[in-house]
């Protein structure tokens, strides 16, 4: 596992994904008109569909059009990596105005993790970029049909930071409340924003996240459970769990949220034996994992998190956000025996 580090100045990357239809193009075109994007660049997998003409500014060649506001959009014919590396190179050279973030939209039957994993694996990349959040659309008419149905949109919505439920003044309040409780069961971390197109939804794509200085309201957000508002009155559970409990599954999906939590202090190297070890045998099969160790002789938490294989580094949040000094490990996927995975860390954890 690499050290621990805190401060990070490359760009952020945020992704912005959901299932056909849900929304994204829509809710991303009525972002892309609000003045948070200025200092932004959108890679969009087809420029011609998001119309917007109206806003036009510059047009620097075939796929890339710079906006009113200064915000640059790119069309992604298939090379991820190219293109940003290509907006890195244009920006350096003058030809692109300046941005702060990337916002990346996938399209809807694709699976976001391979778009992570190619931000993070890349080594060019790496040095220039960084994932922030991953927004996640789900359409409120059929996403609890979706969820049943497609594997692509429980992953969608598994993986997520931010899940946006779009159309919801299509539906009546007992249907939105049951998609709302669907979502929880799948990600209990992730923050779930009702849209009913009336309201600028800006803050969602730009908002802070775990990389930066609001990491510890961040990381709180992981273990205080949704808020009443987010899920029409009702508290979705915390993650302040006693250790090796199932969370919730997701009807006929498969996918688990599991809950680890040891009392005492952890060694750094010793969980780290035990997490690489977990990866490696379970990495493919979990979908989304999250932390905040107790370590000991360090005096702050440290706050874990990644998509399957791919973990980001640790960092330290400046102080614990709740008296709860536990250490808690969440995963959402396809999971084995919580029991099991509980004593595998005890085990590891009486290293001294």
């Amino acid at each position: 596992m690499d050290n621990l580090k805190n401060n990070d100045a490359r760009y952020t990357v945020n992704v912005l994904t959901g299932f056909l239809g849900s929304g994204k193009t829509t809710l991303l075109r009525r972002l892309l008109a609000s003045e948070a994007f200025s200092n932004c660049a959108v890679l969009i997998n087809e420029l011609g569909e998001i119309g917007l003409d109206h806003e036009l500014l510059d047009q620097v060649d075939q796929e890339t059009i710079v906006l009113r506001n200064g915000c640059i959009c790119c069309g992604i014919r298939s090379d991820l990596a190219g293109a940003l590396l290509s907006l890195n190179e244009r920006r350096d050279r003058g030809i692109l105005p300046p941005f702060d973030r990337v916002v990346i939209e996938t399209t809807g039957l694709a699976d976001p993790v391979p778009v992570i994993n190619t931000v993070i694996s890349d080594p060019a990349l790496h040095h220039h970029y960084r994932i922030g959040t991953v927004v996640t659309t789900v359409d409120a008419v059929y996403g609890l049909a979706q969820l049943g149905e497609r594997a692509e949109s429980v992953k969608q919505a598994a993986i997520a930071d931010r899940i946006v439920i779009t159309k919801a003044d299509l539906v009546g309040p007992d249907k939105l409340e049951a998609l709302q409780m669907a979502l929880t069961q799948v990600n209990p971390s992730c923050s779930i924003i009702t849209s009913r197109n009336d309201a600028s939804e800006s803050e969602v794509l730009m908002s802070r996240d775990i990389g930066d200085g609001a990491r510890r309201d961040e990381a709180a957000q992981w273990f205080a459970g949704s808020s009443a508002s987010a899920t029409m009155g009702k508290q979705s559970p915390s993650l302040f769990q006693d250790g090796g409990k199932r969370l919730g599954r997701v009807h006929g999906s498969g996918i688990e949220t599991v809950s680890l939590t040891m009392d005492e202090p952890l060694d750094w190297t010793a969980f780290g034996v035990w997490f690489s070890m977990l990866l490696h045998r379970y990495g493919s099969v979990i979908l989304r994992v999250k932390g905040i160790l107790n370590l000991r002789g360090v005096n702050v938490p440290t706050v874990i998190h990644g998509v399957q294989h791919l973990i980001h580094p640790p960092t330290h949040l400046d102080s614990w956000p709740s008296p709860d000094r536990r250490s808690r490990v969440v995963l959402i996927g396809y999971l084995p025996d919580a029991a099991m995975l509980q004593r595998s860390l005890e085990i590891f954890s009486r290293t001294k």
